[in-house]
């Protein structure tokens, strides 16, 4: 597209083009509609002339008419016998020449009103009150039959004039009638062409919001399900005023970054299946490791075993026989070699230990730490008689896990705390619990030696001591055995912060739904 048309384009938008058409269509409504409301004022004004206007002073000039009629007849009766009865329809005839009055807009109607009422006025002056005065005071030969020949002639005159303004008053109304039929054929018109005014700009909008909206759409929704279908590579044609051609342009542009990101997906997608085998492989040969160090520590463990039993057995007859009979330095040397034989046993069953977390497969169950407890103090029962240590622990929850396990947790924890209790006090070591989402903190507490904060990433080490093994006898695998089995239950163990001398071990164990209450304070 060259950059006029791009400015085009951008110039003529959907907005100004919608904008235009639904001006000119209101134009040509307004135009019409205001045709239709000058012609439907001017039929209402003719149709208030005729029936409000001319129909009722025509109706009030034939009834004032006729009164005069009778008006006249009285007097000239009256004139003849004398008789007041024959007044009467001069008396309800007094105010027939108000009705003869008029405001109309017509100057005729007004002149030919004016003419009549002055023609009845004067024969009522010159005639008819006179008449009757002179009979009322002389009879009826007080009035000659001359007399009355002139007031019928003077009547006559009034007659004429009030016919003449009935002429009139027809005349303006047939007019009027013609206007109003006219008017109304015009209102007719105009609604007709209003409703076709209307049609026609409904048809040319529904056709420009087709061509400009609708159908440009159409295309582009079309583009959009073949692109969603999965054809990526389809490109959305950009068509349709400003508005339009800029959503497909964004369309567009979505598509070439969705078939850029799928390029990518696909090459990455290709590196994680490379990576993926190599993993596999790397699974497989440290599968095939693991099954080899297993065995080996199997068979080294139980080949071990054998040759140290003999040395350990053969020193000890060794000193048992010979102790005392050699010199000092001969002891010495047998009393290290039986010490390094039974070191020896014991790291290599700390070391089957250590190996068989989480390999052997035990049994899972909910596991009251009370009761691991217990069990871990039993296998400590000596150490604990013999060093007077105090053993504190709160209520404490149920955790889903491997009994033996969990009792061999406590037992070391516990036992370590002992050992390294300091000699100027009684060990007193507590165990408390508190929930934390959904997990349990559980803590040892002692009042011993304590660790120092530099080395509380070493002490879960294997192997790994902190004092000389002449002051603390062990193999350096107790705290990372805790650790193995802490992880091995989706936990993880730390060192606390003590408030006071002492050591603070802390650990987690993930919680069960239908365990022991809230722990409380209490002591054993």
């Amino acid at each position: 597209m060259s950059a006029s048309q791009a400015a085009v384009r951008t110039t003529v938008t959907l907005r100004r083009r919608l904008g235009r058409a639904l001006v000119a269509g209101a134009v040509v409504l307004g135009l019409v509609t205001v045709g239709a409301a000058v012609a439907l004022w001017r039929m209402l004004d003719s149709q208030d002339l005729v029936t409000d206007g001319y129909f009722v002073a025509i109706t009030e000039a034939e009834s004032a008419y006729t009164r005069l009629v009778d008006a006249e007849t009285a007097v000239r009766g009256y004139a003849l016998t004398g008789f007041d009865g024959t007044l009467e329809p001069y008396e309800r005839a007094s105010g027939a020449t108000s009705a003869l009055r008029s405001d109309s807009r017509d100057a005729a109607v007004r002149e030919a009103a004016d003419a009549a009422v002055a023609a009845a006025e004067r024969w009522d002056a010159e005639f008819a009150a006179p008449t009757i005065a002179a009979v009322a005071a002389d009879g009826p030969s007080a009035v000659t039959p001359e007399e009355v020949e002139q007031g019928r002639v003077l009547f006559d005159g009034t007659r004429v004039a009030v016919e003449a303004y009935l002429d009139v008053l027809r005349v303006g109304r047939d007019e009027a009638a013609s206007d109003l039929a006219a008017w109304t054929r015009i209102v007719i018109g105009s609604l007709f062409a209003l409703v076709v005014a209307g049609a026609v700009a409904g048809v040319a909008l529904w056709g420009t919001l087709r061509r400009w909206v609708t159908a440009p759409l159409d295309a582009l929704a079309s583009d959009a399900r073949v692109v969603s279908g999965g054809d990526l590579h389809h490109e959305v044609r950009t068509t349709g005023p400003g508005e339009i051609a800029e959503l497909a342009e964004a369309v567009e542009r979505m598509r070439l970054h969705l078939v850029a990101q799928v390029q990518e997906v696909e090459a990455s997608r290709a590196e994680i299946s490379e990576a993926h085998d190599r993993l596999s492989e790397q699974a497989e040969e440290l599968r095939r490791s693991n099954r080899d160090l297993e065995q080996f520590a199997y068979v080294a463990s139980h080949d071990l075993q054998e040759p140290l039993r003999k040395i350990s057995s053969f020193t000890q007859l060794l000193q048992k026989r010979y102790g005392g009979q050699l010199d000092d330095r001969a002891d010495q040397y047998i009393a290290f070699a039986v010490d390094g034989a039974k070191r020896m046993q014991q790291l290599i069953q700390d070391l089957l230990g250590f190996s068989r977390v989480g390999r052997l497969g035990g049994e899972l169950a909910d596991v009251p730490l009370d009761g691991a407890l217990a069990d871990a103090l039993d296998n400590l029962a000596e150490l604990v008689a013999d060093t007077g240590a105090v053993v504190e622990h709160a209520d404490l929850p149920v955790v889903r896990g491997e009994r033996p396990l969990l009792v061999q947790l406590l037992q070391n924890l516990v036992g370590n705390a002992i050992k390294f209790r300091d000699p100027e006090r009684p060990p007193v070591v507590r165990i408390t619990a508190e929930r934390v989402g959904d997990f349990w903190e559980v803590e040892c507490r002692d009042n011993g030696i304590g660790i120092d904060p530099q080395y509380a990433d070493r002490v879960f080490v294997i192997f790994q001591r902190l004092h000389p093994k002449d002051l603390y006898e062990g193999t350096g695998i107790g705290l990372a055995l805790c650790k193995k089995i802490v992880e091995y239950h989706g936990g993880r163990i730390w060192l606390g912060e003590p408030d006071g001398p002492g050591t603070s071990v802390r650990w987690t164990l993930p919680a069960v739904e239908a365990s022991a209450p809230e722990p409380t304070d209490g002591t054993e």
